[in-house]
């Protein structure tokens, strides 16, 4: 009799940045594989590396997927009877379960430093060898063991890989996937701070769970086997795995921030319809068959199934979108129209935020649309503007503006003061003149010379909008268009 007694699949977002549009694609395809089956969809927050994990990003990433319609049956706000749904809350679980491996032989305690870690990094790559932990403690006596556990010596414990044979899962996209386990590293399960890798911890949470079908991204494939190992460790009954192909940049490279936006909040903001961002979503990884290409969410739980997954490597084409988005528009009834534009682009949150900012530089009200459109762009039109100053030069221009977007993309308090003192300090940081720096940032954010004061714009436009113009300005440096 099967460990599962229904289809249970989950995603596990980390809560460490900006809602991706990467885990709203495998989100998708867990959802329709679970609805179509009668199965739950489980979301799992794993916040484990508290350095990073951060309680706005989770409400974003629920919020976000929320707006698409990909809804969970358990989780950190509905509950569930598998709790709880944060790996933070976990700890004692996966440490019971790290003694587990200990005592039947499948793990042990490692107390290489992290100096003889990077030596012997080094001395592997300089002589050409493949890099990889050399399983120095795997041999230590178990009176040694315990006479340095005795003296409080940080240790990790790391899981004992098969030294020889190979590990062959079945995948339900590619088949059976086979690897050499020499080739595989004895990974870290426990880490020195008492908190669990991604590893152990996705293993014990799944089985826990009884996530029946894990279905995930393709980078997890070369992870698998050490999961495998894992659940032979424990003598557990392996899931079901489907790893889906990566979205991809137009030049094959995997879609990231630099290239492509990839926040989900950016596209909502830009105007792009949920479902249209979903049947976008659909089509990147999956065929409706007979060439259709356009379909609901509820069309394409009914009709989904592993064998449509094209592995070619789907290209996040922002063409494709934008001329989806225009047949969803076009769909809308009156009604739909209108409220759209109310709520979303001209909703009296957005216009009451707006108001103290033009109110010095409006005489009538016919001049609004034609000044103060920026609000309510997505890119502007940088041509003719002198977006570099000379004194500064166009090397050191864009190198102060790239280090300055990297700083915005970890600024999660989008408020006046915060803003105000990350640009003051990035400015004196880089020893620029004032006018130098501000001017060119405005003519960026806004367009115009003359536009509503800066910081107080760019709190208005918000950390979407305003780092993706910053984004589009540096590329068109790059590309010499200014």
């Amino acid at each position: 009799m099967s460990y599962f007694d229904k289809v249970r699949v989950r995603i596990a977002p980390s809560p460490t940045g900006d809602p991706h549009v990467g885990t709203a694609y495998i989100t998708l395809f867990n959802y329709v594989f679970a609805k179509k089956h009668q199965g739950d969809l489980i979301l799992r927050i794993e916040d484990t590396d508290q350095q990073r994990a951060r309680a706005s990003s989770e409400g974003l990433i629920m919020k976000s997927l929320e707006w698409l319609g990909l809804k969970w049956d358990e989780g950190p706000d509905v509950g569930g009877d598998y709790g709880p749904y944060h790996q933070s809350k976990r700890t004692e679980i996966y440490r019971k379960h790290a003694d587990m491996l200990i005592n039947s032989g499948h793990a042990y305690h490692c107390f290489c430093t992290s100096e003889r870690l990077t030596e012997l990094r080094r001395e592997q790559m300089t002589e050409g060898r493949a890099t990889g932990y050399d399983r120095f403690c795997r041999s230590l006596s178990a009176e040694e063991v315990q006479r340095r556990l005795s003296g409080g010596e940080p240790h990790v414990i790391r899981l004992k890989m098969p030294l020889d044979g190979l590990t062959t899962f079945r995948d339900e996209i590619r088949g059976d996937v086979s690897i050499e386990n020499h080739l595989i590293d004895d990974q870290v399960l426990m880490k020195s701070d008492g908190f669990p890798t991604y590893h152990l911890a996705n293993v014990v949470d799944d089985h826990l769970m009884k996530i029946s079908h894990v279905i995930r991204a393709e980078e997890w494939i070369s992870s698998t086997p050490k999961h495998v190992a894992l659940y032979n460790a424990f003598g557990w009954e392996l899931p079901q795995f489907a790893h889906m192909p990566l979205l991809r940049n137009t030049d094959r490279s995997k879609i990231s921030k630099r290239k492509s936006p990839i926040s989900l909040e950016f596209y909502r903001r830009k105007g792009i319809l949920a479902p249209a961002l979903v049947n976008f979503l659909g089509l990147m990884g999956w065929s409706f068959g007979n060439d259709v290409e356009i379909f609901t969410l509820e069309e394409m739980t009914k009709k989904f199934d592993f064998k449509g997954v094209h592995l070619g490597g789907p290209v996040f084409d922002l063409e494709k979108l934008a001329w989806l988005n225009s047949h969803y528009i076009k769909q809308m009834d009156d009604e739909s129209f209108v409220n759209y534009l109310q709520t979303e682009l001209f909703s009296p949150d957005t216009l009451q935020a707006i108001r103290p900012l033009v109110l010095e530089r409006l005489s009538t009200f016919d001049q609004f649309v034609d000044q103060f459109a920026f609000f309510f762009n997505g890119s502007l039109n940088y041509a003719g503007l002198a977006l570099i100053p000379e004194k500064v030069g166009r090397e050191v221009f864009t190198s102060v503006m790239q280090s300055l977007l990297a700083k915005l993309d970890e600024l999660y308090t989008w408020d006046f003061e915060h803003i105000h003192k990350l640009l003051d300090e990035h400015r004196s940081e880089h020893n620029i003149k004032a006018k130098d720096f501000f001017m060119p940032l405005r003519l960026i954010m806004t367009g115009r010379k003359d536009s509503p004061p800066l910081i107080e714009s760019i709190v208005t436009l918000g950390r979407e909008i305003s780092r993706f113009r910053l984004r589009c300005a540096l590329k068109d440096i790059e590309e010499g268009k200014i």
